[in-house]
């Protein structure tokens, strides 16, 4: 031990903070705040939507995958084609 620490002698202890007191500490709000700009920022610029879409996509074709195998992601393949047609025609239309 630390003879100085001997030669003071016992101390109180602090008090123990309450969960306010805690939480205001840590700067759990301010962590809080610096994640939801940052996940407007990337939503802005449009990383966030990218990231969700590919992450539906692959968990999409994962799935139908190991639902159907090859059968699964040939139906997966069908309905995107399907959808790119449907667009162009209906954009054709339009037109």
């Amino acid at each position: 031990m630390d003879p100085d620490l001997l030669k003071q002698g016992p101390r109180e202890a602090p008090e123990p903070l309450t969960a306010e007191e805690r939480t205001s500490r840590k700067g759990m709000k301010t962590a809080g705040g610096g994640i939801a700009a940052g996940g407007i920022g990337l939503a802005k610029a449009g990383f966030l939507g990218k990231f969700l879409i590919y992450l539906f996509l692959w968990n999409g074709v994962r799935t139908a995958f190991l639902l159907g195998g090859w059968i699964g992601l040939l139906v997966i393949a069908a309905v995107i084609v399907a959808f790119v047609y449907y667009r162009k025609q209906r954009q054709a239309a339009a037109s």
